[in-house]
Protein backbone atom coordinates (compact mmCIF):
# COMPACT_ATOMS: atom_id res chain seq x y z
CA UNK A 1 0.00 0.00 0.00
CA UNK A 2 0.61 3.45 -1.15
CA UNK A 3 1.70 5.59 1.84
CA UNK A 4 -1.07 8.37 1.28
CA UNK A 5 -3.21 5.84 0.44
CA UNK A 6 -2.69 4.48 4.26
CA UNK A 7 -2.78 8.07 5.44
CA UNK A 8 -6.24 8.81 3.96
CA UNK A 9 -7.55 5.57 5.43
CA UNK A 10 -6.13 6.57 8.69
CA UNK A 11 -8.09 10.24 8.33
CA UNK A 12 -11.56 8.38 7.66
CA UNK A 13 -11.20 6.26 10.67
CA UNK A 14 -14.32 7.48 13.03
CA UNK A 15 -12.57 9.82 16.08
CA UNK A 16 -9.35 9.91 14.28
CA UNK A 17 -7.18 13.20 14.69
CA UNK A 18 -3.78 13.83 13.03
CA UNK A 19 -1.08 15.94 14.12
CA UNK A 20 2.72 16.18 13.78
CA UNK A 21 5.29 14.55 16.53
CA UNK A 22 8.88 14.17 16.62
CA UNK A 23 9.28 16.61 13.78
CA UNK A 24 8.09 15.14 10.83
CA UNK A 25 6.04 12.28 11.73
CA UNK A 26 2.33 12.14 10.75
CA UNK A 27 0.67 10.43 14.00
CA UNK A 28 -3.40 9.01 13.94
CA UNK A 29 -4.53 9.09 17.02
CA UNK A 30 -8.02 8.04 18.77
CA UNK A 31 -8.59 9.16 22.20
CA UNK A 32 -5.20 10.25 22.46
CA UNK A 33 -3.83 6.89 22.17
CA UNK A 34 -1.72 6.68 18.78
CA UNK A 35 -2.54 4.03 16.18
CA UNK A 36 -0.45 4.53 13.23
CA UNK A 37 2.65 6.68 12.54
CA UNK A 38 3.59 7.54 9.23
CA UNK A 39 6.95 9.21 8.11
CA UNK A 40 8.78 9.80 4.71
CA UNK A 41 10.27 13.22 5.40
CA UNK A 42 14.55 12.27 5.11
CA UNK A 43 13.97 9.09 4.73
CA UNK A 44 12.12 6.81 2.72
CA UNK A 45 8.48 6.49 3.12
CA UNK A 46 7.10 3.89 5.56
CA UNK A 47 3.54 3.43 8.42
CA UNK A 48 4.14 1.85 11.75
CA UNK A 49 1.11 0.40 13.13
CA UNK A 50 0.40 -2.03 16.37
CA UNK A 51 -0.62 -5.33 15.76
CA UNK A 52 -2.18 -7.93 18.02
CA UNK A 53 0.75 -9.94 19.60
CA UNK A 54 -0.19 -13.24 17.99
CA UNK A 55 0.76 -11.64 14.64
CA UNK A 56 4.24 -9.66 15.64
CA UNK A 57 6.25 -12.17 14.70
CA UNK A 58 4.29 -13.95 11.43
CA UNK A 59 4.16 -10.07 9.92
CA UNK A 60 8.15 -9.30 11.30
CA UNK A 61 9.13 -12.27 9.55
CA UNK A 62 7.96 -11.20 5.98
CA UNK A 63 10.49 -9.24 3.87
CA UNK A 64 10.11 -5.36 3.69
CA UNK A 65 7.92 -5.62 7.61
CA UNK A 66 10.04 -4.94 10.51
CA UNK A 67 9.40 -4.50 14.15
CA UNK A 68 8.90 -0.31 14.52
CA UNK A 69 11.95 1.16 16.16
CA UNK A 70 10.69 2.16 20.00
CA UNK A 71 7.13 0.43 19.66
CA UNK A 72 8.29 -3.22 19.11
CA UNK A 73 7.93 -4.15 22.72
CA UNK A 74 4.09 -2.87 22.31
CA UNK A 75 3.79 -5.03 19.48
CA UNK A 76 4.14 -2.57 16.51
CA UNK A 77 5.25 -3.10 13.21
CA UNK A 78 6.99 -1.04 10.39
CA UNK A 79 5.93 -1.54 6.97
CA UNK A 80 9.29 -0.26 4.97
CA UNK A 81 8.54 -1.50 1.28
CA UNK A 82 5.02 -0.32 -0.22
CA UNK A 83 4.67 -4.18 -1.58
CA UNK A 84 5.23 -5.89 1.40
CA UNK A 85 1.33 -6.03 1.55
CA UNK A 86 -1.40 -5.40 -0.92
CA UNK A 87 -3.96 -2.70 -0.28
CA UNK A 88 -6.81 -5.33 1.70
CA UNK A 89 -4.06 -6.55 3.97
CA UNK A 90 -2.26 -3.13 4.42
CA UNK A 91 -6.14 -1.61 5.14
CA UNK A 92 -7.14 -4.77 7.50
CA UNK A 93 -3.77 -4.59 9.47
CA UNK A 94 -4.47 -0.78 9.62
CA UNK A 95 -7.83 -1.01 10.82
CA UNK A 96 -7.45 -3.69 13.27
CA UNK A 97 -4.66 -1.24 14.96
CA UNK A 98 -7.22 1.13 15.09
CA UNK A 99 -9.53 -0.81 16.66
CA UNK A 100 -7.04 -2.71 19.31
CA UNK A 101 -6.36 1.22 20.49
CA UNK A 102 -10.12 1.53 20.22
CA UNK A 103 -10.53 -1.14 22.89
CA UNK A 104 -8.25 0.08 25.45
CA UNK A 105 -9.90 3.56 25.78
CA UNK A 106 -12.94 4.10 28.63
CA UNK A 107 -16.29 2.82 27.54
CA UNK A 108 -18.07 6.52 27.74
CA UNK A 109 -14.84 7.88 25.10
CA UNK A 110 -15.93 4.92 22.83
CA UNK A 111 -19.53 6.09 22.86
CA UNK A 112 -19.15 9.26 22.04
CA UNK A 113 -16.47 8.24 19.20
CA UNK A 114 -19.04 5.91 17.94
CA UNK A 115 -21.59 8.90 18.49
CA UNK A 116 -20.11 11.04 16.11
CA UNK A 117 -18.72 13.50 19.05
CA UNK A 118 -15.53 15.34 18.72
CA UNK A 119 -12.73 13.67 20.90
CA UNK A 120 -10.61 15.14 23.20
CA UNK A 121 -8.27 18.15 20.98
Amino acid sequence: MQLEKAKKLCRALPGAQEDIKWGSDVVFSVGLKMFAVASGAGEAPAISFKVEDERFLELTDRPGIIPAPYLARAKWVRIVSADALDDAEAAALLRRSYELVCAKLTKKLRGEIEAGAPGPA
